[in-house]
């Protein structure tokens, strides 16, 4: 029997408005009519796990960096045997995947090098690991420390007597070429470990499949998670101010947490705000280098430099401690049921199987925890010092009079940015009374740009494209995106029109039923109310202080290590992932019933959407601004 198949990227319609869309790219991000034979025949699906919004221009850099720098310890480091690194494109302003397969023919000559190379690092893995903090936090130092400050008027006279022989426009040219070449490197260093993580599980999923044909998939991962990474720690801080608050009778200062600076003061005039405040301070570093989104656009926003985004959640928390919850992670019961099933399993093996077990299971369980905890180092500590820079360069660019405001900058990739910035020294160094070409030049084209992007937001993208194999065997595919033959399958079986339930992956196990809440990206958070079902296209680390108030979650995309199957086991909610489309199939006020634990989301109420729900938690943030 054939395979159903997705469309063509040549079959989807371009978004009225969006005509053109390809040119905003660089020619080698989007598929190529002289190579439509090749890449219609490769399965593509779309990686909404990470990039669930329309790219900007310049934004393409996060995708270009993570995925390149993914493959390489596949296919060049690690030398995995039967997997080489993920083709990738931009389509309609979405970020599409292929694995790349190693042919069967070179597998055996890639495992003595793929077993020495994986064999060094888990023999050494904690001082390699200390390694690695070392390197991450000197690249981001030098990051901190890049100057994209306004060009003089003239040449200091220090200059002058040192011999220096420059005209300090080349601070900005060589600035802007490390402040990539350093994000580059950071996201070199993310993998170096992350792969490894992923080997160490899949080594042992596979020897508990082989011993035990029937265990779920749920059971393998709790016998490996852990239950105190890092990734939980900007969480659990909140947690902590938010219980010394209660404790200190600070609760009132928090009833207006959109004006952090008028919260700040009430603190600080009020008994105990003192000692609230150094609490307050000393968790700042590091752990509020962290985003409402994933570290990948430019308009995610950053606790260090919005403080009513911390200010709102801790708010949330005493309101749940003054109502008697308990806002803590089960951190006891989850260890407990961790220690039983492994119990559990290894009492029925023998001596030699029980060593081999515990071994494999062992190595799983040290190298697990990386698979989260680099997310803080990399795609929330990295990447928010990143676009910090980026604005700081733009806010220059607009005083040189290049653009108009800050954010025209995103609508540059990379290398055009780096013609403006010689554009603009050129004309500066030169004393060219009209300043430079730019203004004359980037106008229309930005313009142009913004409305492109704007209409390629008002399309979902399709969840793949092209046909499918007949099995997805890759297993970084099948792991973290969730994208086995089954999930294909069933998003080709899907009738939109006549939908009353949704398969995914059993991602945490128990059943619950409740009413939806459909967030589609990070700017909706605050709308979430207690005791509701999360329904999004994926959710990020950071949206750790809403999990305490759900029932449960739902994600359109993702598998058994996605960040939504980690977090959700983590706080004993039932996860459903990977569903396809369920984001945009269930809708706000319909009542749910999710099975985390046979993979089934049921639509009980087929009405009409139920108007949005007010109350306590429903109130608006500052920060709640529509991604732009």
């Amino acid at each position: 029997m054939s395979m159903k198949s997705f469309p063509r990227p040549s079959d989807l319609p371009v978004p009225a408005g969006a005509e053109g869309w390809e040119r905003i790219y660089p020619y080698y991000l989007v598929f190529q009519d002289s190579l439509k034979e090749i890449e219609d025949e490769k399965f593509w699906f779309c990686d909404s796990q990470h990039w669930p919004t329309v790219f900007k221009p310049f934004e393409t850099i996060g995708g270009e960096f993570a995925v390149k720098c993914l493959g390489q310890y596949n296919a060049r480091h690690l030398m995995i045997p039967n997997a080489n690194g993920i083709d990738f494109r931009i389509h309609q302003g979405y970020l599409y995947m292929s694995p790349i397969p190693v042919p069967e023919d070179q597998i055996e000559a890639r495992l003595p090098e793929f077993q020495a190379r994986i064999g060094h690092y888990f023999a050494n893995w904690e001082p390699l690991l200390e390694q690695w903090k070392t390197k991450v936090r000197g690249t981001i130092d030098e990051i901190e420390a890049l100057d994209f400050s306004k060009l003089p008027d003239m040449v200091p006279m220090d200059d002058i007597l040192s011999g220096k022989a420059k005209d300090g426009s080349e601070r900005l040219l060589e600035n802007f070429d490390r402040l990539i070449q350093l994000a580059y490197q950071n996201w070199q260093y993310h993998f170096e470990f992350l792969n490894l993580g992923y080997i160490a599980y899949l080594d042992f999923f596979n020897y508990c499949k082989e011993i035990f044909p029937d265990i779920p998939d749920q059971s393998i991962a709790t016998m490996v998670q852990g239950v105190d990474m890092e990734l939980f720690r900007p969480d659990d801080e909140l947690k902590q101010l938010a219980t010394t608050a209660v404790e200190l009778g600070l609760q009132a200062a928090f009833d207006n947490t959109d004006d952090a600076e008028a919260t700040l003061e009430a603190i600080a005039a009020a008994d105990g705000g003192t000692a609230w405040l150094a609490q307050w301070e000393k968790a700042q570093d590091p752990w509020f280098n962290f985003t409402t989104g994933n570290g990948f656009y430019a308009h995610d926003e950053y606790w260090k430099e919005n403080f009513s985004i911390p200010l709102g959640f801790i708010a949330d928390y005493i309101r749940r401690l003054d109502e008697g919850q308990t806002i803590m992670r089960p951190t006891e019961a989850l260890i407990e049921e961790k220690e039983r099933i492994v119990s559990e399993y290894r009492d029925l093996l023998d001596d030699e199987q029980g060593a081999t077990f515990e071994a494999k299971r062992h190595l799983a369980a040290t190298a697990y925890p990386y698979v989260e905890n680099h997310n803080f180092y990399i795609e929330h500590w990295t990447m928010g010092v990143f676009w910090r820079k980026v604005r700081e360069l733009a806010a220059t660019l607009v005083e040189h009079g290049v653009f108009a405001e800050t954010g025209d900058f995103l609508y540059l990739n990379r290398n055009e940015v780096r013609d403006v910035l010689f554009d603009l020294v050129t004309a500066w160094g030169v004393g060219a009374p009209q300043g430079p070409i730019a203004p004359a030049y980037w106008p229309p084209i930005i313009e142009e740009r913004k409305k492109i992007v704007a209409a390629l937001k008002t399309a979902r993208p399709q969840p793949a494209l092209n046909t499918p194999p007949e099995a997805i065997t890759e297993p970084f595919t099948r792991m973290l995106w969730g994208i086995t033959t089954e999930q294909v399958q069933s998003w080709l079986e899907a009738d939109s029109d006549n939908v009353t339930g949704l398969r995914g992956m059993a991602a945490s196990p128990g059943v619950v039923e409740g009413v939806a809440r459909v967030v589609m990206d990070a700017s909706q958070i605050h709308e979430i109310e207690q005791d509701e079902i999360l329904v999004a296209p994926v959710t990020a680390p950071s949206w750790g202080p809403i999990f305490g108030k759900l029932k449960a979650t739902v994600t359109d995309i993702g598998g058994m290590m996605s960040h939504a199957a980690i977090v959700c086991r983590e706080y004993a909610l039932p996860a459903v992932t990977g569903t396809g489309n369920a984001s945009t199939t269930i809708r706000t006020g319909q009542r749910l019933r999710v099975d985390g634990t046979r993979g089934t989301v049921e639509i009980l109420d087929l009405e009409d959407s139920v108007p949005e729900v007010s109350g306590p938690g429903a109130h608006s943030h500052a920060h709640a601004t529509a991604a732009s």
